[in-house]
């Protein structure tokens, strides 16, 4: 039997045409793909905040990617917003807290993406950095803002992590992204780091399987092998 991989959805609000300010569901189509490239069945999770709702959702995957969006609320993390904070969606925080505290207990695997780490990191315990330029040292240009399957910047690999297995000591990623993890949480360790520091992939340490990326495989992994076995991992673990 093929294992079922929820993704978690968000909501977007039409610019223009007939419905301005109109809500849709969606995911970007790339990590319905990915699934799909590395032998999933991929299921859209669409965003809501009722907790039996999303406990119902999760009881029927077998595991679930945190897909990207929004910025993370940093209220979540007890600091007041700076002015380089981008647009925030209060449903999406909920919505997402909810699918990693119960994914977490019902021990359903979980691959986090760019938005996927921030939020993790944030249900777990940690906090986040609002802006890349807030950490110390940091130079990098971590938002290349055009071409997604073209990978911008490299990352360090730690040993003894399943990016290791994959990547070996360093990779290329591409890069959308300018919050950053800032304290990790309890319970994980960092597995890549960017080489001004930015932290790139954290994975826990024990207990269910979690692995977050601050980039974007789901991106790259047409064109790139390595990109899907990340997909492949989850299935794995599922």
């Amino acid at each position: 039997m093929k294992k079922i991989i929820g993704i978690s959805g968000s909501i977007m609000f039409d610019e223009g045409g007939m419905f301005p300010g109109y809500p849709r569901a969606y995911v970007n189509h790339d990590y319905v793909r990915s699934v799909l490239d590395a032998g999933g069945i991929p299921l859209i999770i669409p965003v809501n905040t009722n907790e039996e709702i999303i406990k119902a959702q999760l009881a029927c995957i077998d595991g679930l990617v945190i897909s990207g969006g929004y910025d993370v609320n940093p209220l979540l993390f007890g600091e007041e917003p700076h002015h380089l904070l981008g647009m925030t969606l209060a449903q999406r925080d909920t919505f997402d807290l909810a699918l990693i505290k119960y994914a977490l207990e019902m021990k359903k695997p979980i691959l986090g993406i760019c938005r996927g780490i921030q939020i993790i990191n944030t249900a777990c315990g940690g906090t986040l950095y609002q802006d890349c330029s807030l950490s110390e040292g940091s130079y990098i240009k971590h938002s290349q803002g055009h071409t997604p399957t073209q990978v911008s910047h490299s990352v360090k690999i730690e040993k003894d992590s399943y990016l290791y297995e994959i990547f070996g000591s360093q990779t290329l990623v591409n890069s959308f992204h300018h919050m950053s993890v800032k304290d990790l949480a309890p319970g994980f360790k960092i597995t890549a780091t960017a080489a001004d520091g930015i932290i790139e992939a954290m994975e826990k340490e024990t207990g269910s399987f979690i692995l977050a990326v601050q980039w974007h495989p789901e991106m790259l992994s047409g064109v790139n092998q390595d990109m899907r076995k990340l997909f492949k991992l989850l299935l794995e673990k599922s």
